[in-house]
């Protein structure tokens, strides 16, 4: 016989970090969660509980139209080297780990203190962040949703050492466990894609990707995460747009193949796409347009994003924060004027997950010690990408 158990919230402490508890749904409605019926057919090893929970933690990140996510999950490494790139030359000096550490944790509280829940629904942490920072607190206590980064470092493929497998997935449980104790509902995986007008990517790397992807996800389901699966078709070479969009459909497509194998419940994840676009070395990117972006960027999510996933996250990868703006308010603004006929008319909700791109700019102000033009800049920059998830360029 079930048992009624307390009222809680998707921020609350799990019943169980090992298991999910097989009881109604209705038993533990909450404000993100809402009714908590689940109106699809779950499969056996999906209990009512477990689903409710995690389609309701996915719809939050990506409504209402307009929120979407910041991604703060620098390794730490990479975070020291990114604060020190941004200072004057004029100021640079060294640091001790100690320090750095230091920074590091000051710059976490800088924005997170400063994020509105009004543009952001949820933010990536890294494990140093949530786990030894232990800043989740900050963005529930405001309502904004905390995650964390699952992937681990890179290695090259060998035969192939362009090409990278991601490393993670052999302790990938227990750190996830782990994670959903202090706060986290979802988790995100990158995999590296290179794309090139002939050589890349390999087979064998489109094959590894996508397994690893299924993987991850189905692990991050069993901990009680939401996972959001992060195909970074890089544009470092020389594909042109038709060369990108062929490659991102062939990726897409094999990720969510190896999804339905793993028994993904699709409803309860997220997918998190680069756009389609020509590569830095090929001609037409300089005369490539937000438009046309936006039509290839439709095209590859209406043919291979299955209509159960509730919505689509794009990455800035290292875009220019207008560019990477511009490219959402396309895309979005091409779905709104769409006819009913128009397959681009039923996509899922198309936000962003953005993090050079809405952090680039407050992070120059932050380094010289502006704590008020830190958070003008960040609240800018939500405030355009919440502007473009909606159609609309500022």
């Amino acid at each position: 016989m079930d048992q009624a158990m307390p009222s809680e919230t998707v921020y609350s402490l799990p019943h169980n970090i090992f298991s999910v508890p097989d009881i109604k749904p209705e038993v533990n409605r909450d404000a993100v969660s809402g009714h908590g019926n689940v109106q699809v057919f779950l499969s056996p090893y999906h209990s009512p509980f477990e689903a409710h929970e995690l389609i309701a933690v996915a719809n939050a990140l990506v409504n209402p139209r307009g929120k979407g996510v910041y991604a703060t999950d620098e390794a730490p490494d990479a975070m020291v080297d990114l604060l020190n790139s941004t200072m004057e030359d004029g100021t640079k000096k060294h640091f001790t780990d100690a320090e750095n550490r230091e920074r590091r944790l000051k710059w976490r509280e800088s924005m997170y203190n400063a994020a509105s829940n009004e543009y952001i629904s949820g933010v990536i942490l890294h494990a140093e962040t949530l786990l030894d920072f232990k800043l989740a607190p900050i963005l529930s206590n405001k309502g904004i949703i905390p995650g964390v980064r699952a992937n681990g470092e890179l290695t090259p493929i060998p035969r192939s050492e362009e090409e990278f497998i991601v490393q993670g997935i052999d302790d990938l449980l227990p750190r996830l466990q782990a994670a959903r104790a202090v706060g986290a509902r979802f988790s995100k995986w990158r995999a590296p894609i290179a794309c090139s007008s002939v050589e890349f990517p390999t087979p064998l790397s489109l094959d590894i990707q996508a397994e690893t992807l299924a993987q991850f996800a189905a692990i991050s389901q069993q901990a009680g995460l939401v996972p959001i699966v992060e195909p970074d078709i890089e544009f470092s070479r020389d594909a042109d747009l038709a060369r990108s969009t062929e490659v991102h459909e062939r990726a897409i497509s094999m990720i969510y193949e190896r999804m339905r194998a793993h028994g993904i419940l699709l409803e309860g994840s997220l997918i998190k796409p680069s756009f389609p676009q020509p590569g830095l070395q090929d001609p037409s990117r300089t005369t490539t347009t937000p438009e046309q972006i936006a039509v290839a960027t439709a095209t590859v999510i209406s043919r291979c994003v299955p209509s159960a996933v509730p919505g689509v996250l794009f990455l800035s990868g290292g875009l220019p924060s207008s560019t990477a703006t511009q490219y959402l308010a396309a895309i979005n603004a091409l779905v709104l004027a769409s006819p009913p006929t128009s397959p681009f008319s039923r996509l899922p909700a198309l936000t962003f997950s953005y993090g050079r791109a809405l952090q680039g700019e407050p992070m120059k102000h932050w380094v010289k010690g502006d704590e008020k033009g830190t958070r003008e800049a960040l609240e800018k920059w939500s405030k355009a990408c919440w502007h473009a998830a909606r159609g609309e360029v500022l």
